[in-house]
């Protein structure tokens, strides 16, 4: 018997606890680098992105305090780059 509320819609993959811990802690720079965003070097470890000012990322954590906005990098996918969740598991999980 099928789902009333699936019906029309493909199945959308279900992630593990541990898949969804591990892109959280996923790095920010390949997937930048990917969606061919230009990056600057801020010392520290952090990066400026050209296309958003005032945005810093560091390894899998960025943040915007002009905005008030910070998180991991399922959160800058999603927030940033407005990809589904599914679509943000996807990019991060990229092996």
């Amino acid at each position: 018997m099928t789902n009333p509320c699936l019906e029309g819609h493909p199945q959308t993959p279900r992630w593990t606890r541990e898949q969804i811990r591990a892109a959280r802690l996923a790095p920010l720079p390949p997937l930048l680098e990917r969606h061919g965003l230009k990056t600057i070097e801020a010392g520290g470890g952090n990066i400026l992105l050209g296309a958003y000012p005032g945005l810093v990322v560091k390894d899998s954590y960025w943040r915007w305090p002009e905005r008030g906005l910070a998180g991991n990098a399922i959160d800058f996918c999603t927030q940033i780059l407005h990809l589904s969740f599914h679509n943000a598991m996807r990019e991060l999980t990229v092996q």
